[in-house]
């Protein structure tokens, strides 16, 4: 279970370290803006043209694709329904919280975890095409609305192309349909700066934890309680009936579906709640908690679906 481990152990050390830079006076305010918009408006599209660029397209033809669309959507239903009926909060908070409850950390996180587990991180890049090209501009369409703070279907239609993610997303698409290879002049600075997107997300992530108090963000507790056991414990079972009785998938794919579903909520969630302001604290304390919580629950899964 060393990936596992290593995985998580990484994380937490940049988490870590701007936490330390926070109560050293290094993390206030105005710092947490500046890395969260820098890594939205230039390391994070960097980063996410340069995934889906070298991913193979075909992945959408294989049963891992539908299997993350139909787990992740009924998980974030069970959100959105929550919200709903119990904590009745607006669309961007909504939103916010069915994606800390439903968006997995597939990269930093999966990949390690996938490699120990099947010996090779095929399940990771649907997941990833998945939560890049559905799942996220979705997210992020309704915060935009939401900001703009009016509907109409002009806006909705033409608001995707107005965030710097979904264009790299996009752009990334069409070149690797086209099986486009960048010269290497070209791919290294790119490179360079997408490596910087997860470590400035972390450290902004380890900043807003200074002087925060777990489960007590200002009555959110239900939201936080909710997403992180939508995230932690239905997700992963979600994914196991999926998979076992609608997909009939072999055990070996079926691990892997269900480990893919079982990782931590992404930084991502806290990038986009931080970026327009909504929905901070259930973003920030749900990947906290489902982090904390990913090493027994990887060590379940690995243990009960790979006998």
């Amino acid at each position: 279970m060393g990936g596992v481990l290593i995985g998580l152990a990484v994380i937490g050390v940049v988490i870590a370290v701007g936490y330390v830079a926070a109560r050293c006076g290094l993390g206030d305010e105005p710092t947490i803006s500046a890395l969260t918009r820098t890594a939205f408006f230039i390391t994070n599209p960097v980063l996410l043209f340069t995934v889906v660029l070298k991913s193979d397209l075909s992945v959408v033809f294989s049963a891992y694709v539908p299997l993350a669309m139909i787990t992740a959507a009924v998980t974030g239903l069970l959100y959105v329904a929550a919200s709903r009926i119990w904590f009745r909060r607006p669309m961007a908070e909504t939103a916010v919280g069915a994606m800390a409850g439903s968006y997995v950390n597939a990269n930093n996180i999966g990949i390690p975890i996938t490699l120990y587990a099947l010996g090779d991180a095929t399940a990771v890049a649907p997941v990833l095409l998945v939560q890049l090209l559905l799942f996220a501009p979705l997210v992020l369409t309704l915060l935009d609305l939401s900001e703009a703070g009016r509907f109409s279907p002009r806006l909705v239609l033409t608001q995707p192309f107005r965030n710097p993610m979904i264009i790299a997303s996009l752009l990334g698409v069409v070149l690797a349909a086209f099986h486009v290879q960048l010269p290497s002049p070209v791919m290294a600075p790119l490179t360079l700066l997408g490596g910087a997107a997860v470590p400035v997300v972390l450290l902004a992530f380890g900043m807003s934890l200074r002087g925060t108090t777990m489960l007590r963000s200002g009555g959110h507790t239900a939201e936080i309680l909710t997403a992180t056991a939508l995230k932690s414990a239905v997700m992963p079972a979600v994914a196991f009936v999926v998979g076992r009785f609608l997909f009939n998938l072999d055990h070996r794919m079926l691990l892997g579906v269900v480990l893919m579903a079982a990782l931590p909520s992404a930084q991502n969630v806290f990038l986009f709640a931080s970026k327009y302001g909504r929905g901070v604290a259930v973003a920030r304390e749900t990947i906290l908690l489902t982090t904390a919580a990913a090493a027994p629950v990887l060590v379940l899964v690995v243990w009960l679906l790979a006998a």
